[in-house]
């Protein structure tokens, strides 16, 4: 392909990669050896997922496993720079109840399970004091992959994960939803939590969404511990008592 043609595809919005063969055999012929360094490869670019690509990817599983299966499979910008995909947790005994978080922290990144480390051992025991554990509740992340040096993911790697969590909420199909942190709140229910913490806002999907704090600011605020504590025992009385 010459010049021009490379430029009028250019133009025409089509990327391409230049790359000279690696030429190393001393076997080959002179003739062969100067045909390939004149000629270039040429490879095209590999073409970027949509949003609509993954609306209409997650719309083929039939049954949660199948979209777990999916999601650890899926190309996401951000799945190079991450050690593992941090997959759902998918209650085995669901009561519900559904938690959804916002990205995996470093320990989650290592052991590929939402909620490890230090603020795993404090979901737990806020499950564990309203009779309730990871048996009985999902725990999904907006998004399945840490982003590189733990920064908040930008509105592109948030939307091509949505899909996902989206389908997940449709299958799951639970009474309540509580978020955990301010970009849970806002992503999922599009709640201020600093004004509407433990707050039982009814969703237009017809859940009701509770928007708390994240365990790692219990972590580091315990006096907060007393507020989430209310909360919970509010969500407990209602799934009880439907």
């Amino acid at each position: 392909m010459g010049h021009y043609a490379l430029q009028d595809l250019n133009m025409a919005g089509v990327k391409w990669e230049l790359t000279e063969p690696y030429e190393k055999n001393q076997n080959k012929t002179v003739s062969s050896q100067k045909f390939f360094q004149q000629r270039p490869v040429i490879v095209p670019a590999t073409a970027p997922i949509t949003l609509d690509t993954v609306k209409s990817m997650v719309e083929r599983p039939k049954d949660i496993d199948s979209l777990i299966r999916m999601i650890g499979e899926f190309n996401h910008p951000l799945r190079d720079g991450a050690t593992n995909v941090v997959m759902p947790n998918i209650a085995k005994y669901p009561n519900g109840l559904l938690i959804i978080t916002d990205m995996p922290s470093s320990d989650d990144d290592l052991s590929g399970q939402i909620l490890s480390g230090q603020a795993g051992e404090m979901i737990n025991n806020m499950l564990s004091a309203i009779e309730m554990s990871r048996d009985s509740v999902s725990i999904v992340p907006l998004i399945f992959w840490r982003p590189p040096g733990n920064r908040t993911p930008n509105r592109e790697e948030l939307d091509l994960a949505r899909p996902f969590v989206d389908k997940i909420i449709q299958m799951l199909n639970p009474k309540m939803i509580i978020t955990l942190g301010t970009l849970a709140a806002t992503e999922i229910g599009q709640i201020n939590l600093s004004t509407n913490h433990g707050c039982e806002i009814q969703h237009v999907n017809g859940y009701s969404v509770v928007p708390i704090y994240h365990p790692n600011y219990l972590i580091l605020k315990p006096s907060a511990k007393r507020d989430v504590w209310g909360v919970l025992q509010n969500v407990q009385k209602i799934l009880k008592n439907p």
